[in-house]
């Protein structure tokens, strides 16, 4: 038994499990919410995963405090991106995109990478998706709320910073799940204003300390009603953003599976806990619910 109580899991009692998480979404609509877990196999790490290094992302009251915290991100954001945006879906992210003809009534995602619309697109899927934490290939202005796409600022903060380009600087950046990268040196980074209006400009994401949309959160908490299970897939569920979907459901009597390596939050909320990789038990998943 480990600590909390759950079973040290063989390869047998995963494939029990997976078998036991089918039958319970057999037949039911249900909602998929998946975390950061999800896209490791992606090559995007997580914050909280049990080999994940250390890190601590910028609060948002950082960034609106100071002209130098927001120099700091984007010389930061700017190495990271250039790896953030090749990264490509998994075989996790391809399972849910395929799940909803199996049940899956809609997705609630905390990743802001964007690689399940991009799985969702490549196997033609209509199933609702929604980013509870927003989108990295998104740039909003705090000023007007003008939206803009990530990759045409990279090209203006390029041709601000000539010097920052090569991607062998990427070699001493440790990528973080939000696009964001280690750099050491950034007090000489150009930061360039919002096209429109002069503004500041930030991530279409919500950063650690912000709160996210009321009518996203309803839009969460609808999709979770109009379903009869939850399915949690890569998350540690540590902030309640997502934690209060899964608490919302146990409180209704709806059961709740969990798929995370190492514990979360919600493990004593779970009917299944799965303690396995998102790829493989999504991709056995899937299966299952095909045969």
């Amino acid at each position: 038994m480990t600590g909390d109580g759950h079973r040290d899991l063989d390869q047998p009692d995963i494939e029990q499990l997976i078998d036991h998480a089918v039958r319970l979404l057999a037949g039911r609509r249900w909602t998929c919410l998946t975390g950061a877990g999800i896209s490791t196999d992606s090559g995007i790490p997580d914050y909280r995963g049990p080999d994940s290094p250390r890190a601590t992302p910028m609060l948002y009251s950082e960034f609106t405090g100071a002209e130098e915290n927001r120099q700091r991100y984007w010389a930061r954001s700017f190495l990271g991106w250039q790896r953030m945006r090749r990264a490509a879906p998994n075989a996790g992210h391809r399972a849910i995109a395929q799940l909803g003809a199996y049940g899956m009534n809609g997705l609630i995602t905390q990743n802001v990478d964007g690689l399940h619309e991009q799985a969702a697109a490549d196997a033609w899927s209509d199933r609702p998706i929604v980013d509870l934490h927003g989108r990295i290939d998104r740039v909003i202005c705090l000023n007007c709320h003008q939206l803009t796409d990530r990759a045409d600022y990279q090209d203006r903060l390029l041709r601000l910073n000539p010097d920052v380009r090569s991607d062998d600087d990427l070699g001493h950046a440790e990528l973080r799940p939000d696009g964001d990268a280690v750099v050491e040196d950034w007090s000489h980074f150009r930061v360039a204003p919002c096209a429109n209006c002069g503004g500041v400009l930030k991530p279409d994401v919500i950063f650690f300390g912000e709160s996210v949309p009321k009518e996203r959160v309803q839009r969460c908490y609808q999709l979770v009603d109009e379903s009869e299970a939850l399915l949690v897939a890569g998350s540690s569920l540590t902030v309640m953003s997502g934690l209060r979907f899964v608490r919302h459901d146990a409180k209704q009597g709806r059961p709740v599976i969990i798929v995370n390596r190492g514990r979360t939050r919600a493990d004593d909320l779970s009917v299944i806990k799965i303690d396995a990789g998102t790829s493989e038990v999504l991709a056995g998943l899937l299966q299952g619910l095909r045969s």
